[in-house]
């Protein structure tokens, strides 16, 4: 009945029932199983969305947002069906005001769109989390990626969001100003809420000049602990790196393999320094001593952009040369702590990888004492999965237990639910009753963030 309704109020061309639709909708990038949605909408702007909200709300059905499918947490599996909500027709650039370094764009937009739109007027939107996801997926899990260490995050690049809530109620949560002590932080509270207390329809973001030049470089160590006090002497000297990626030896020579690199097969640092080109080659050289001063091997610099994209090309592509081994699965973890417990807690993910006795890597933006494991295992052979999230789980509580978190930058989709009260103790019903207040019935992409009471 729904559905009927849904075809009649916003046309056949924006209501789809298609077995394709329906299982491009079921999944993510996570192992998570898949569950198809009963139909997938797209609507075109606001006012679909308010309608859609409308028909949930009067039939008592769930609602699932989609973006680019690529998250790594289950948040885009409708696990109750209902509606998927594909927002890829929404990618309109709604105002561009270079002269004040903001832009409002539709949450639909992609991250390499909207920099192909701003970079032409010399500007750029630094979030990178590797794939090309859309801009409401990024600010529904607080994305950040490997320049993070000198930007930060989703949260940290947004002025304002239009939202529909879950009562049909149309809210701004911030405004133009490029800061505010006004009222509460509601910018913050929906950067990373997953869809689960509203739906954004338009993101006004900061946006950052292009540096003038740009020099890539890597080293290597012989052992991971190693890597990561190196990161760790980095941001102690106040050098600041636009870029700096831990990748483990296992990971450069699975990456080698998949793209045909030529890579050191060593524990690795990437780094990238941006800016006037008299600083960068400056910072460049001081990390290069600093660097060779603990001992480093394989010091190499790019400065050319064809081997600067290289380089970066093959980090970028780590994840892949894991998942696109045949026959095996993979699953991973993502967590962040303080920078001075990096170094211990890199060498327990490298120990728990290799107790498993499992294949799997250690790689991550270090520079803000962010990484993650692959773990790649069988699903063909008893016991395998298990132990590959035995690693995860682990992990995630070490990180948990030294003041961490157990996502960086994933989100807690389904995956990491089971980690809330360990983490958050008793504001986790403070959570559950902001959900309550913005969705009731909990119509909202139920069943992320918290496992059901």
């Amino acid at each position: 009945m729904f559905i009927q309704e849904l075809l009649e109020r916003l046309g056949k061309d924006k209501v789809s029932q298609n077995e394709n639709e329906l299982y491009r909708h079921s999944h993510d990038e996570s192992f998570h199983p898949p569950v198809e949605p009963e139909v997938v909408c797209f609507p075109t702007g606001r006012e679909d969305i308010e309608v859609i909200m409308k028909v949930a709300r009067e039939q008592k059905v769930p609602v699932t947002p989609f973006g680019a499918g690529s998250g790594l947490e289950g948040q885009a599996i409708p696990i109750q069906k209902g509606i998927s909500i594909n927002f890829e027709n929404m990618n309109n650039v709604i105002k561009f005001s270079p002269e004040d370094l903001m832009i409002t764009v539709q949450p639909g937009i992609t991250r390499l769109q909207l920099n192909k739109f701003v970079n032409r007027h010399g500007l750029m939107f630094p979030i990178d989390p590797g794939a090309d996801a859309t801009i409401g997926g990024m600010v529904a899990t607080n994305a950040s990626g490997t320049t993070a260490v000198r930007y930060g995050s989703m949260r940290d690049q947004l002025l304002d969001l239009e939202v529909v809530l879950a009562n049909g109620t149309v809210i701004h949560t911030g405004s133009l100003a490029k800061k505010s002590s006004s009222g509460y932080h509601l910018n913050g509270l929906f950067a990373g809420s997953e869809g689960t207390l509203g739906l954004i329809t338009e993101v006004t973001l900061r946006l950052h000049g292009i540096p003038e030049h740009t020099i890539a470089a890597r080293c290597t160590f012989n052992t991971p602990k190693e890597c990561a006090e190196a990161a760790q002497a980095i941001l102690l000297s106040g050098i600041p790196v636009m870029r700096m990626e831990l990748v483990d030896a296992e990971s450069i020579a699975q990456v080698n393999a998949y793209g045909d690199y030529n890579l050191p097969v060593a524990h690795s640092l990437f780094f990238e320094f941006a800016g006037l080109k008299t600083s960068v080659e400056e910072e460049a050289k001081l990390v290069e001593q600093l660097m060779r001063e603990l001992d480093c091997d394989n010091w190499d610099v790019a400065s050319g952009s064809k081997e600067r994209m290289e380089l970066w090309k093959a980090r970028h592509e780590m994840s892949y040369a894991y998942q696109h081994v045949k026959g095996m699965a993979n699953t991973g973890a993502d967590v962040c702590v303080p920078i001075s417990k990096l170094p211990e807690l890199i060498v327990y993910a490298r120990e728990l990888i290799d107790e498993a006795g499992l294949t799997g890597g250690v790689l991550g933006h270090v520079g803000d004492g962010n990484f993650h494991t692959i773990v790649l295992y069988d699903p063909k052979v008893e016991g395998e999965f298990e132990k590959a999230e035995y690693t995860n789980e682990a992990l995630a509580i070490r990180a948990i237990g030294v003041g961490g978190t157990c996502t960086g930058e994933h989100g807690v989709g389904l995956g990491k639910r089971k980690f809330q009260e360990r983490e958050h103790g008793a504001a986790v019903s403070f959570m559950k009753q902001m959900k309550q207040i913005f969705d009731p019935e909990r119509l909202l992409n139920p069943g992320k963030i918290f496992l059901e009471d």
